[in-house]
């Protein structure tokens, strides 16, 4: 599999250099007096969003980031070359966390912004520095500073605007497939989605994207299934479209439900703040009196959980019965939002 959205990588920022001791050296002036020059700095560890890319999967070979040393001083006051510094592209939505203390550095979503990660150690001082009227001739200089040393954790969460949740073989990809260009794998058996998948949906004058999250099961909030992997994708997103499979032999939309809004609240109960839609999928196979019947059984569901939802309808992901019905609500209330 292609798609990596998580890396560990060891990121060392390159050292100061050395100062230099020395001492003036020319025809006919005798006691020229100390010349040694600065070390020159050592290179940042900077990140920058790259617009083209949308996988860490560049990173599978590489766990170390490590920027050059700044150069020693040398005599005549030269002060050595500052190091460059090294330039890492990620994608647009990569977090930056300190692996050890788990702390949040920088969530990259700005392309025109450097995110210093690790600085370079600042260069040492030449014997030139320590002149002075008590010591006219130093003996000294100083080492360059170390750079910062880091480890870091990478993570990319997907940036879309809605969020699709729902239990493996709900119909996640197949409604992407019919209301966008994208092209998820289908298939007739579970955690057929092993990636999250963006498709853009135009609608009336609105466009948005819609994240495909693989499918959610009990207990994704501990690391069951593909959860714990993938949830991180849905706190990107500005809305929730929960999908529910009717034909589920093992367990009833009220109990999908239950246990999907549990596992959203249970990883960040702010998930559930988000305008959430809740689509009855598998129309076709359901009689207009079943149909009902059921959105009023999500209704109560979501009232019982006390939970509001922008809506419950009954759609189709396979004939597309209803999709526009629903894509529409959402660019309806995404372009109040905007306002």
């Amino acid at each position: 599999m292609n798609f990596i959205d998580e890396a560990l990588l060891e990121a060392r920022a390159g050292n100061g250099g050395a100062g230099c001791t020395s001492f003036r050296r020319e025809k006919f002036i005798p006691r020229g007096g100390p010349d040694g020059g600065d070390g020159g700095k050592g290179g940042d560890i900077i990140f920058r969003v790259d617009s083209n890319l949308n996988t860490l999967v560049h990173f599978r070979n590489q766990k170390y980031l490590i920027a050059k040393n700044g150069q020693s001083g040398a005599g005549n006051k030269k002060t050595g070359q500052d190091a460059e510094d090294l330039v890492v592209m990620v994608p647009k939505g990569t977090v930056i966390f300190d692996s050890i203390s788990n702390q949040l550095l920088y969530d990259c979503c700005d392309e025109n912004t450097d995110y210093l990660v690790a600085k370079g150690g600042q260069g040492g001082a030449g014997n030139f520095r320590f002149k002075s009227s008590t010591n006219q001739a130093p003996r000294r200089h100083t080492p360059g500073w170390p750079g910062d040393e880091f480890s870091i954790r990478l993570e990319l969460r997907s940036l879309a605007d809605v969020g699709l949740v729902g239990f493996p073989n709900a119909g996640k990809s197949t409604f992407l497939n019919s209301v966008s260009a994208a092209r998820p794998k289908i298939g007739d058996y579970p955690f057929t989605t092993l990636r999250p998948n963006l498709g853009t949906v135009q609608i009336h004058d609105t466009s948005f994207i819609i994240a495909d999250i693989p499918g959610l099961i009990e207990g994704a909030s501990e690391g069951a299934g593909l959860g714990l992997n993938f949830l991180k994708h849905i706190s990107r997103t500005g809305h929730l479209l929960i999908l529910l499979d009717p034909q589920n032999l093992e367990s009833s939309v009220e109990e999908q439900l239950a246990i999907l809004i549990n596992e959203l609240k249970r990883y960040d109960p702010g998930l559930l703040d988000k305008s959430i839609w809740v689509a009855i999928n598998k129309k076709d196979t359901l009689e207009e009196g079943m149909q009902n019947q059921l959105i009023d059984l999500v209704q109560n569901k979501m009232s019982a959980l006390d939970i509001s939802n922008e809506g419950v309808v009954t759609i189709s992901g396979f004939t597309g019965d209803e999709t526009r019905t629903l894509l529409g609500m959402i660019a309806n209330k995404m372009s109040e939002s905007n306002a």
